[in-house]
């Protein structure tokens, strides 16, 4: 990481002028010709959204692309969904992954990259679960940071959405309550993790946190993000609509409104000019984007970097190591490479690779399910035939699993399902703001045009806030029936899965539900009917690949869970994807379902392989910093494989309220047959803490700690140990 140059930054400074200056903290795009490029021509597909250019001066600028299984531009890689690539618990590849999407985004001109999203997975219903890592804050904290130290490598890398966005229909308008301990236990421990692994940029959430809009909510942006945990980097809005009153973003800490100029662009000058915002404020605002370029390094990042054969091949790893092996009765898997196998589904042969808001990507091929496996198929010699049925008759899908062998059934969700989702009418009041259209703009005086335009806008405003009634009764952010984007109130599958599912386990014994997606998907009506599940999730480019890896024994299965599956909606949060306001505590995935005594469908952390696996010679020892865990990981199959150690601590809990058992940390290794290799786990004393509000600061519980060694959230120890702690403070 390059040192920041104090002085070049600010010789920049000392020579930008104030309207310079003031130009630097939106977009360089202009509102109206930014929507009707993105509109008519497909524009976040096309180029990066720059802001920040000073040509006078040389300074480059900002160049924004997305998204978290890729970079939007055509032909680039698309990667499993983050959601799938938390399933893997492999820091090592995340960070590789990173540095991919890094020479991606820098070979389409970019160099601020969108695709850090941490977000932790409270109910997993949220539309958007697949764009992150899971229900664990210290799983999403080793996740997210790894995928940074990658991006930073060569780009800026923008963590999102801070903080506690996990409503994605109520997104503009819900009030999240949170106290201190909740936020700093629960909510905000991954993002500190990605900015002390240099995270130079920090994208607001649209909602409200206690009170306060994200991107104006001085308490979040400038108190905990800037000050507390000391970040030298700069923030973002989320785009568009992510500014409610330019003053008040600004003087919160708030540095840049994305794509656009749009909010500070009509009224932070005339905020500084009145003494509302210092011009201090402005200087710190300009120096953070500049320090993060200076950053950067140069170097040449052709296109031929985009879907090259390496990221296609890394792209394959982290495909395969995230398939979560979920049930396998009787080991129907892996399944012969002889005979006649019937593959059925529509989603079999359909490119699916999650959905298509912010994060969607334009790979130039997609290896389906049934691509990939007829591949293995073609590959033995004749010796295995390969039939297809999409499934939209169960009478015909019933009837071709009866004649077959083995039978795979490809179901579950997709764009259409479950992703991004906006409701017009929550962002009424952001559009009241809209400016007048350019050409105005350079023919009026500025008296003349906010007279002129006020009202126009004001009845645009109006026209949005009429579309909320519409959409809400029609859709409720696309929840009333469950199966349209956005959030999901409804975690089963299409009833008419679940039926095909049934139809082709009654017909051949031999049926592996193969299951896509990116949120919970409730089994309950037909687990119990198949013999084994296996978990896709969306997978990438490489997907279909992968699958055949899994499906047919190249692999042992390795992915875990990365949340809570439940057997009933009602073990899971409140989640009402059209409130205004809610509260969170510290409740939720396995930590609720532990509390309420409710077991799991498949638990945090859960996953089958072919092969084995013992520990033994636990050991937990104290350093300046934390526990070391070490512990003998014994491959007892006859088959190599990959095992994810999780090391939960279950502390006191007698000096308060705190879950029984939370994951301390993991790690991946990988075996032979027979072999015993040692395994290694860090845990800053931090993450054993837990905040005292009284003292606003983490502090140790005093007693003894159990380490305990197990194959999930859920599950009984496989080796454990005690600690004893002194009450004590810990940085932080």
């Amino acid at each position: 990481m390059t040192t920041f140059n104090t002085e070049q930054v600010d010789g920049l400074l000392a020579e930008l002028t104030v309207d310079e200056k003031l130009a630097m903290l939106d977009g360089d795009t202009s509102f109206w010709s930014g929507m009707i490029d993105t509109v008519r021509h497909d524009a976040y597909h096309q180029h990066p959204w720059p802001a920040g250019v000073v040509e006078r001066l040389g300074i480059g600028g900002l160049h924004f692309v997305d998204g978290p299984r890729g970079v939007r531009m055509p032909g680039a890689t698309t990667f499993p969904a983050a959601i799938a690539r938390g399933a893997s618990f492999d820091v090592d590849i995340e960070a590789r992954i990173g540095d991919a999407l890094a020479t991606e985004v820098r070979s389409v001109g970019a160099n601020l990259f969108g695709g850090v999203c941490v977000n932790l997975l409270r109910h997993p219903g949220w539309g958007r679960a697949q764009e992150t890592y899971g229900e664990d804050p210290v799983h999403l904290a080793a996740m997210g940071s790894a995928l940074v130290r990658g991006v930073q490598s060569h780009a800026i890398a923008c963590v999102k959405h801070y903080a506690v966005n996990s409503i994605d229909t109520a997104r503009f308008r819900v009030d999240v309550t949170a106290s201190p301990r909740v936020l700093h236990e629960v909510y905000l421990p991954h993002f500190r993790a990605c900015v002390d692994a240099g995270a130079m940029s920090v994208m607001s959430a649209y909602n409200k946190v206690n009170g306060e809009w994200c991107g104006q909510n001085h308490a979040l942006l400038t108190d905990i993000l800037k000050q507390r945990w000391g970040f030298g980097g700069f923030v973002l809005t989320d785009f568009i609509f992510g500014v409610h009153d330019a003053a008040a973003a600004v003087n919160a800490g708030l540095d840049l409104e994305m794509p656009f100029r749009l909010v500070l662009d009509a009224g932070l000058a005339d905020a500084v000019e009145r003494g509302e915002v210092p011009e201090s404020r402005i200087d710190d605002a300009v120096a953070r984007m500049l320090r993060a370029q200076l950053e950067l390094p140069s170097g040449d990042y052709p296109a031929s970097v985009r879907g090259s054969a390496e990221h296609r091949a890394l792209a394959l790893e982290s495909a395969q190591k995230s398939i979560v092996l979920l049930k396998n009765d009787a080991d129907v898997l892996p399944l012969p490479r002889t005979g006649t196998l019937a593959v059925i589904g529509a989603l079999a042969d359909e490119p699916n690779l999650g959905d298509r808001g912010s994060s969607d990507t334009r790979p130039s091929t997609v290896v389906t399910p049934l691509a990939g496996l007829k591949q293995v198929a073609g590959a033995t010699g004749g010796e295995m035939t390969v039939t297809y049925g999409t499934g939209d008759d169960q009478t015909q899908a019933a009837a071709l699993a009866g004649q077959a062998d083995a039978a795979v059934v490809v179901v579950g969700l997709s764009w259409r399902d479950e992703g991004e989702h906006i409701e017009i009418g929550d962002v009424s009041a952001t559009i009241r703001q809209i400016p007048a259209p350019d050409g105005l703009r350079a023919r009026l005086p500025r008296h003349l045009l906010r007279r002129g335009w006020a009202p126009v806008a004001a009845a645009l405003a109006a026209i949005a806030a009429r579309a909320r009634s519409g959409a809400a009764s029609a859709a409720t952010g696309g929840t009333t029936d469950g199966f349209t984007a956005g959030d999901r109130t409804n975690l089963r599958l299409d009833p008419r899965d679940e039926a095909l599912i049934r139809a082709v386990a009654a017909a051949n014994p031999r049926t592996v539900v193969v299951l896509m997606g990116g949120g919970a998907i409730i089994t309950e009506a037909w687990r119990h009917d198949v013999p084994a599940i296996v978990l896709l999730w969306y997978p990438g480019m490489e997907g279909g690949h992968a699958l055949a890896d899994i499906v047919f024994g190249g692999l042992a299965p390795s992915g875990r869970m990365p949340f809570t599956v439940p057997t009933e909606h009602a073990h899971l949060p409140p989640f009402d994807p059209r409130a205004t306001a809610i509260t969170y505590d510290l409740w939720h995935g396995y930590r609720l379902l532990d509390r309420d005594g409710v077991e799991a469908a498949f638990p945090f952390g859960f996953g089958l392989s072919y092969t084995t696996f013992d520990y033994d010679n636990l050991s937990a020892t104290t350093s300046e910093s934390g526990l070391v865990i070490e512990v003998d990981v014994h491959n007892t199959g006859a088959m190599a494989g990959d095992d994810v150690v999780h090391v939960y601590v279950e502390p006191p809990g007698e000096a308060l309220e705190r879950p029984r058992r939370q994951l301390a940390g993991f790690t991946r290794v990988s075996t032979t047959p027979a072999q015993r290799t040692r395994a290694r786990v860090e845990v800053d004393w931090r993450t054993l803490a837990y905040f005292d509000e009284g003292s606003d600061s983490f502090m140790l519980e005093a007693g003894e700690h159990r380490v305990v060694v197990a194959r999930h959230a859920q599950a009984g120890p496989c080796a454990a140990t005690s600690v004893t702690l002194e009450s004590r403070s810990v940085p932080g």
